[in-house]
């Protein structure tokens, strides 16, 4: 057998013990005369000793020749080490080794295989089956797996069935762009990769199977970031008979199990908040309320001076930056710096120094008095020692360029600890969004989100008015589950498709497999999804879900390592029917 234990399992108790150990060189130091080698395999890492006395000549001279990354076999007795390294597991012992066999030779590492490695992220990515044998990405992807075993084991005892949904399906007009796969039985024609399974979990519901969830991957032809990729993971729930109480009662049961389990962490209910207070208190929709720097809208104290750029703004608006009175000049001008990148685009930033002494000093000190000022702290909630910071302009664009400012702020004063945790539903968001480009309504979540029952009136006389029957579960100011109550009659789905700009034949076409199940008797259902990336990444105490990913996708959405996306040969795309001209 290659080995009798694993690299982290021996102990003292083993000591005297006749052991086979197989696993990866991690480390050699040669004393000449004696020989150290850290052998490591998943489990750890297991210190071999080779010693010119005890050990065999010809096995001496073969660990000479032994360099990092060589996957090796080695039989030896376990005895007590006379320098104990509490730093890891198998601290107390070490191997004497009687035989070595070198089972594979490895060429010197492109970077070095280190819990602290000088690889830079494009270079481990190339070589990522490298990395995953580092420790931190190793036990990612084993925390990623216990997360998702968790999930599996909580919805079954609950009664919830998985059951795999076609990768394969339709292409539809609503949401982010699709992958398309060209069909070579069918020319001309193409299938589209799951955004989500959608249709497919309601067709579920119609089907009976009343509680459905899935560990899923959905694809997303849309630009990325740290916490996005083109192909992702969700943890797809669909529930028939259910209003939303029901849905959020059983997922806060299952973030609460998850916190509790992996955390030590336990929490009452979790507290609500409507879109409109979201947006008006923190200028999102996915608020980190660890901490506070809530919004104050200022425009009924700051707009009755001579100050012209409040004065013709749509909205004022400020945050108290807690202890940030101490900011010099040189860290204000940067602060303005920041908010004028084009990536926030605001035009500048007004601030006012909350004193100690409770005196105030601003950068519109011509326009306004201390009593002006301390109005200003008061909406805001500024304390003494506080530094108050405001901009103004379009209400949409303010709050939004306001909010990335607010969290900016919290990461340089060390205010989102990825220790603490803090879960809120947001509830209540708009059915419909009005784009003025294409002058026609879009689905804010999607065109299968019913309206709240109160507002179903308000479709023919007010759509933008009307409130969706939706939430988002959002943990330190990431979305990490959304869902809603779906419709299930068929003349409110056709309405729906109606306001959105289908004609009857349009949405007959794209979805006529729907709307034909609903003849059918379909239940009233609703559902959520989580992004279990997201999800496992944020319990992992970090928000790059690259790094929980066995073999993520760069910025630009590539995979280094194998050199996807690329081109495919001339006789494939002849075989598609498909024509690719390629502009130089």
């Amino acid at each position: 057998m290659y080995r009798t234990h694993t690299c982290g399992e021996l102990n003292i108790s083993h000591e005297n013990k006749e052991v086979t150990l197989s696993g990866w060189v991690q480390r050699i130091r040669n004393k000449g005369f004696m020989i150290w080698v850290d052998l490591r395999d998943r489990y750890g890492i297991t210190q071999l000793i080779f010693d010119e006395e005890r050990t065999d000549k010809a096995v001496f001279e073969r660990a000479k020749g032994l360099s990092r990354e060589d996957v090796i076999q080695v039989q030896g007795k376990v005895i007590k080490r006379e320098a104990v390294n509490a730093q890891i597991a198998t601290g107390e012992i070490e191997i004497l080794v009687t035989a070595l066999t070198l089972l594979n030779y490895s060429e010197i590492p492109p970077f070095t295989i280190e819990d602290n490695t000088d690889g830079g992220e494009d270079l481990r990515m190339k070589y990522r089956y490298l990395d995953i044998r580092r420790t931190p990405v190793r036990e990612n992807l084993i925390f990623r797996h216990k997360v998702g075993m968790m999930v599996r084991n909580y919805l079954s005892q609950q009664g919830f069935i998985e059951v795999e949904t076609p990768v394969l399906i339709k292409s539809t007009p609503e949401g982010a762009r699709d992958f398309v796969v060209p069909s070579r039985m069918n020319a001309g024609e193409f299938y589209a990769l799951p955004q989500s399974p959608q249709t497919f979990k309601q067709l579920l519901m119609v089907g009976g199977l009343d509680k459905y969830f899935q560990i899923v991957k959905c694809f997303r032809d849309e630009d990325l970031r740290a916490d996005r990729q083109p192909e992702f993971t969700q943890i797809d729930c669909e529930m028939s008979f259910v209003e939303q109480e029901d849905i959020i009662s059983t997922f806060e049961g299952l973030a609460k199990h998850l916190l509790k389990e992996l955390k030590g962490l336990e929490f009452g209910a979790f507290p609500r908040m409507t879109y409109a207070e979201a947006m008006k208190t923190y200028g999102n929709d996915k608020p980190d309320i660890r901490f506070g720097m809530k919004f104050g809208e200022l425009n009924d104290l700051a707009q009755h001076r001579d100050f012209k750029v409040f004065n013709e703004a749509e909205l004022v608006v400020g945050i108290a930056v807690p202890g940030a009175n101490s900011y010099t000049r040189k860290e204000i001008d940067a602060l303005v710096e920041w908010v004028k990148r084009p990536q926030i685009g605001a035009s500048g930033l007004v601030y006012v120094k909350c004193n100690e002494d409770g005196s105030f000093k601003s950068s519109v000190d011509k326009f306004y008095n201390e009593d002006d000022l301390k109005l200003w702290a008061e909406r805001t909630g500024a304390q003494a020692g506080d530094l108050i910071c405001i901009l103004s302009g379009k209400a949409n664009k303010v709050r939004a360029q306001l909010s990335a400012l607010r969290m900016e702020l919290a990461e340089r004063l060390g205010l989102r600890k990825p220790d603490e945790y803090a879960p809120l539903w947001v509830v209540d968001f708009p059915l419909l969004e009005w784009n003025e480009d294409e002058n026609r309504f879009f689905a804010m979540h999607h065109p299968f989100t019913s309206p709240k029952p109160e507002d179903i009136s308000l479709l023919d006389t007010n759509p933008a008015a009307v409130r969706a029957n939706a939430y988002d579960l959002v943990l330190n100011g990431n979305e990490v589950g959304g869902g809603s109550i779906r419709i299930f009659d068929r003349e409110l789905q056709a309405k729906m498709f109606e306001l959105l700009g289908f004609t009857a034949e349009q949405a007959q076409a794209q979805f006529g497999f729907l709307m034909n199940a609903f003849k059918y008797g379909a239940p009233p259902h609703g559902g959520l999804a989580f992004g279990f990336d997201r999800l496992v990444a944020l319990l992992g105490g970090q928000e790059t879900i690259r790094d929980f990913i066995a073999f993520p996708k760069n910025n630009s959405g590539r995979d280094v390592m194998i050199d996807a996306p690329s081109p495919i040969d001339e006789a494939q795309l002849k075989e598609l029917s498909i024509a690719v001209t390629v502009q130089k």
